[in-house]
């Protein structure tokens, strides 16, 4: 029986330091724990603990007492639990010494990609026959609280002060809102509670700091609203030295427009605020002061005086190189790479009258503004112009159109605008084309009147000899259908249609969204072309032409209302083909161990991606803990021959991130809203509103990898961008591998631009997985013009696809790149065809080949000299004689190498038919040579004449000289 007789309250210890651990102890005892000092011998303790912790529900989670050798303590008794404090009594096992109580303690599974946990129920009753002494319970002693890492410490921004304090607080000032100045060194965690360490201080106190010349100084001011709600937080400041700004407030958006936000702060809440001083190198050496006046809506102006000493130190690249320093926050505004100048290997634009011709298209305009011509590298595509239609129950509607204005004429971009009206309505076209082959339109819709229409439309008549396949909508990569319709789901906004001389990529704009539709990004479709699911898509053969429908259907305009439209076209090919990079520029790919052994040298490989999740890039999309490692590692392998290649994105932002918290502070402006959850230090520290995303642990590395998934679209991209500048300027690396990144275009541009700003031909290579972007070569085509490299397999079933679907959504051939395959190891056979292997090692042992054995192939025969001749070329100088069996030729000084593959359902026997005229010679013999290549085929001759036996999903490589 428990007996409770005669309890003795001792009064609150405040004062109790908080250290770090000497020795780390298993983390799933829980992140913190108290000493406690057990003076004499008994049977009973009572322990009292202001262990001021920050989650609601500490009376739900497990308290496990142990002694200095890790034995546990059995007999536990709550006596009052709550997040300010914790008192309980306890049996020590071994009389007088050190115990220490463990809080937050979790069982979970620390996968890779994933974590599942969660913390432990509240512990067992104590046993029957413990008897509690009846008065007089001897008091242990806190020596004090410890964390197991520093990475895990409260210490001292998430020490809360208790509701008493806060109490106290409100009768102490008048003030609705509270201000406390802070340093950087303590960023400002909390949102719903105060730290300790504002009790004892002065709101509205002087900031006082010391700042270098050149540095970009930030410093932050807490805002809690302690008796209300504070709405639209005004910041201004008087007699500044400086100029400065409020990260919170104000920016410059990915696009490099300003902003402004509108700040509330909800009644006992704090609202951190993040400030950047920019002191030039020039600045004089001094003390320098002025004011910080903050308000909000019927609230007194509040003044918080700042006295900033500047040094005489010259600090190099704005103190950047400290991550503590938080100055990298000024990146979060930057405009770095914004620009209408014309991006290599791409030439400026070239105007002569209607007509804009980029390297790889051209397109003539017509009076509405619209391409009456679309050429891609001299191929016409269009079959009659390109329409915007306006329909009502009179037919579609007939406007005058006034002449075209060409508004700006750069190198990389041409700009111009329309209208065309009748005495209905109004159409503005707003047109431009870059350099690259994209061109974009907005149409603005103004009813003069109130109008009905039947339909507003974008007609697309495409050659029928151009429409050879499609993809999008949809549709995976297939043969152009001449009849389908579909209506709005997705997550699709884009189609493609063409062949590999000439094709066209439409997107569909106007949402909030626009780049990549991944699964963590579901945004709703453009607004204008959904019509409440009256829009959709079709596709029709008319006479001469595949016609591509883009409808929006029946509704009513009202007179003086704008209804915006917009859309994006991107002329394929982008680029010439690669051949001779793609056979020479061969990958090392190994995630968990991204370094090539001596022996891998041999094979051949010219450049290695340095995955996340390991020791030279630990944390995902935040390389800048291990530069020194990074560029070691770049050095040593540029001795090598070798290129170095770095993961990079901006989906996924690891828990490491040195401006976690002033991110925080943005709101859901950087960091996406979610239900929480995931890795217990995320529940701990980052607590509410965020969406837990990769997991893993680091092999050597304490502190694990825990990211929060980001908003898209938002400054997070201006930090990006100089951070990817940072990386090659002081790493040397020479390139990005990409992996489902969420941002446009746009972001390619400006990565271009620093990447050839900084070191010219570095690499972006581009890595999806089918099910998570449903399609990622329709979804990342308008990425193609700036990649190197496609990397389209996690997912793809290559033993279930067509050809057209591996021609259009894997190999990249008709845009002008080229590809690897991945999932399991690919098919090396249909691989072949299109000129692609896998990535060594990314390679399934007795399931396909090893790259490495078709590679000496490609070396013996010198490929990288070969002109490559598919089967999908109009000149195309072989085939077999079964349509199933594709085959692709490698034409070089007199000697064929030949890639056969099947997509035939059982086992057949093919002849070669092979146009020696076209070849322009003939072979020395009759002879097929099959070479040995383990786990491809076995080594064979045949004749000429040869019926070759073909296997379902396999094939050969043949030689013949």
């Amino acid at each position: 029986m428990i007996l409770l007789i005669g309890f003795f309250t001792a009064s609150a210890q405040v004062s109790i330091p908080y250290t770090i651990a000497k020795t780390q102890w298993t983390e799933t005892l829980g992140s913190q724990r108290a000493v406690i000092n057990v003076e004499n011998a008994s049977d009973n303790e009572l322990v009292k603990i202001p262990w001021r912790r920050r989650d609601n529900d500490a009376d739900q989670k497990r308290l496990i007492i142990t002694d200095t050798e890790g034995k546990e303590v059995r007999n536990i008794l709550r006596v009052n639990i709550n997040r300010e404090q914790v008192e309980l009594i306890f049996q020590p096992i071994n009389g007088a010494g050190i115990y220490y109580i463990y809080y937050l303690p979790w069982k979970g599974d620390k996968g890779n990609g994933s974590f599942k946990g969660d913390y432990l129920r509240p512990e067992n009753a104590p046993e029957k026959d413990w008897v509690v002494a009846r008065n007089n319970l001897p008091l242990a002693e806190v020596r004090g609280i410890e964390s197991r890492t520093d990475f895990d410490s409260f210490y001292p921004m998430e020490v809360i002060a208790t509701a008493s304090e806060i109490t106290s607080l409100g009768k102490k000032y008048s003030q609705s809102l509270l201000l406390f100045p802070e340093d950087r060194r303590n960023p400002i965690r909390m949102r719903h509670d105060i730290p300790f360490k504002w009790v004892g201080e002065t709101p509205s106190a002087l900031f006082s700091g010391t700042a270098d010349r050149n540095e970009y100084y930030t410093f932050q001011i807490g805002a809690f609203a302690i008796k209300q709600e504070v709405k639209n937080l005004k910041i201004t400041y008087s007699k500044l030295p400086f100029k400065i700004t409020c990260f919170n407030v104000e920016g410059k958006d990915s696009k490099g427009k300003y902003f402004t936000k509108s700040i509330d702060v909800a009644k006992g809440d704090v609202q951190p605020l993040w400030f950047g001083v920019d002191i030039p190198e020039r600045a004089k050496p001094g003390k320098y002061n002025f004011d910080v006046i903050i308000s909000g809506v019927g609230l007194a102006k509040q003044i918080i005086p700042v006295k900033l000493t500047v040094s005489d130190r010259v600090i190099a690249e704005r103190g950047d190189a400290e991550l503590w320093r938080h100055s990298r926050l000024r990146w979060l505004n930057s405009s770095l790479g914004i620009s209408d100048e014309n991006i290599a290997p791409f030439t400026p634009l070239k105007v002569n009258g209607n007509s804009i011709k980029s390297k790889t298209g051209e397109i003539k305009l017509n009076d509405q503004g619209l391409p009456m011509s679309i050429k891609a590298k001299g191929n016409e595509l269009l079959d009659q112009p390109l329409l915007f239609v306006i329909e009502t129950s009179e037919g579609s509607e007939k406007l005058k159109a006034s002449i075209i204005s060409f508004n700006k004429r750069a190198t990389g971009i041409v700009e111009w605008t329309t209208q065309s009206e009748n005495e209905k309505l109004k159409l503005i076209c707003e047109g431009t084309m870059e350099s690259d082959g994209h061109v974009n339109y907005k149409f603005a819709v103004v009813p003069k009147k109130d109008l009905v229409v039947k339909d507003i439309r974008l007609e697309l008549p495409v050659k029928e000899s151009i429409a050879e396949y499609f993809m999008g909508m949809g549709l995976p990569g297939m043969i152009c259908p001449t009849e389908y319709s579909w209506k709005w789901k997705g997550p699709q906004d884009s189609f493609w249609t063409g062949n590999v001389t000439a094709g066209i990529h439409v997107e569909l704009r106007g949402s909030a969204y626009s780049g990549p539709l991944l699964n963590l990004y579901k945004p709703s479709p453009p607004p204008s072309w959904f019509n409440q699911n009256n829009g959709g898509f079709t596709i029709g053969k008319n006479g001469s032409c595949i016609l591509n429908t883009i409808y929006s259907g029946q509704r009513e305009l009202k007179k003086g209302i704008t209804l915006h439209f917009e859309f994006a076209l991107l002329i394929t090919p982008v680029k010439d083909q690669d051949t001779e990079g793609q056979f020479v520029n061969r990958y090392y790919h190994n995630g968990s161990d991204p370094i090539p052994k001596e022996e891998d040298l041999k094979s051949g490989i010219k450049i290695f991606n340095v995955h996340h999740a390991n020791a030279i890039n630990p944390y995902i999309n935040y390389p800048f803990t291990t530069m020194d490692t990074i560029k070691s590692v770049a050095k040593i392998w540029h001795e090598k021959g070798l290129k170095v290649k770095l993961y990079y994105t901006t989906r996924e932002l690891t828990n490491q991130v040195a401006e976690l918290w002033a991110l925080r502070s943005l709101g859901t402006e950087v960091l996406a809203d979610g239900k929480g959850g995931g890795f217990m230090w995320l529940q701990e520290h980052v607590v509410d509103h965020y969406d837990a995303q990769w997991f893993t642990t680091i092999n050597g590395y304490e502190r694990s990898d825990a990211a929060l998934l980001t908003s898209g679209d938002s400054r997070w991209y201006n930090y990006y961008i100089e951070g990817l500048h940072w990386l090659i300027k002081h790493t040397d690396i020479d390139g990005l591998y990409l992996d489902d990144v969420s941002y446009d275009r746009g972001m390619l541009k400006r990565m271009r631009r620093v990447m050839d700003a900084v070191k010219p031909g570095c690499i972006l290579d581009l890595h999806s997985n089918t099910g998570f972007s449903r399609g990622p070569a329709t979804q990342y085509t308008e990425f193609f013009p700036y990649l190197n490299k496609l990397w389209f397999g996690e997912s793809f079933q290559y033993d279930k696809m067509s050809p057209a679907n591996w021609l259009i959504e894997v190999s990249g051939i008709p845009f002008g790149l080229m590809g690897d395959m991945l999932h399991s190891g690919g098919n090396p056979w249909r691989g072949m065809v299109y000129g692609m292997t896998v990535r060594y090692p990314w390679f399934t042992e007795g399931v396909n080949c090893d790259p490495r054995e078709i590679w000496k192939i490609w070396d013996d025969f010198g490929i990288e000299k070969a002109k490559m001749i598919g089967y999908w070329e109009q000149g195309s100088v072989i085939k077999t004689s079964d349509s199933d069996i594709l085959a692709t030729a490698y034409v070089r000084d007199n000697k064929l190498l030949i890639s056969i593959a099947s997509w035939a359902k059982q086992s057949v026997n093919v002849k070669l038919e092979i146009d020696w005229k076209k070849l322009g010679w003939n072979p020395k013999n009759n002879i097929i040579t099959a070479r040995k290549i383990n786990g491809f085929q076995e080594g064979r001759t045949f004749n000429l004449t040869d019926q070759i036996p073909v296997d379902p999903t396999k094939g050969w490589l043949l030689e013949i000289n």
